[in-house]
């Protein structure tokens, strides 16, 4: 994501798992449209720290499928 928590890359891993195309995430806001209600201030707390140069190791956390399946997925978030 880029610094304003918008989906700037989308592989094709995450193609398969979440379902969305990549022309259907590109410029979303990640947490506010894909994340669990539950989990978007722990994510948005984890995304902000690795902007900042804070590294999180296997943070685990609901994503919601483009069919409405809830799935566990882990983040390893780095700067680049």
């Amino acid at each position: 994501v880029d610094t304003q928590g918008r989906v700037n890359v989308w592989n094709k891993c995450a193609r398969k798992i979440v379902g969305y195309t990549l022309d259907e995430v590109m410029g979303q806001n990640l947490v506010g449209e894909f994340i669990t209600t539950e989990y978007k201030a722990a994510v948005s707390t984890v995304l902000d720290k690795a902007l900042k140069g804070e590294e999180t190791a296997n943070f685990e956390f609901p994503l919601i499928t483009k069919h409405g399946v809830r799935i566990e997925v882990l983040l390893n978030p780095t700067t680049r």
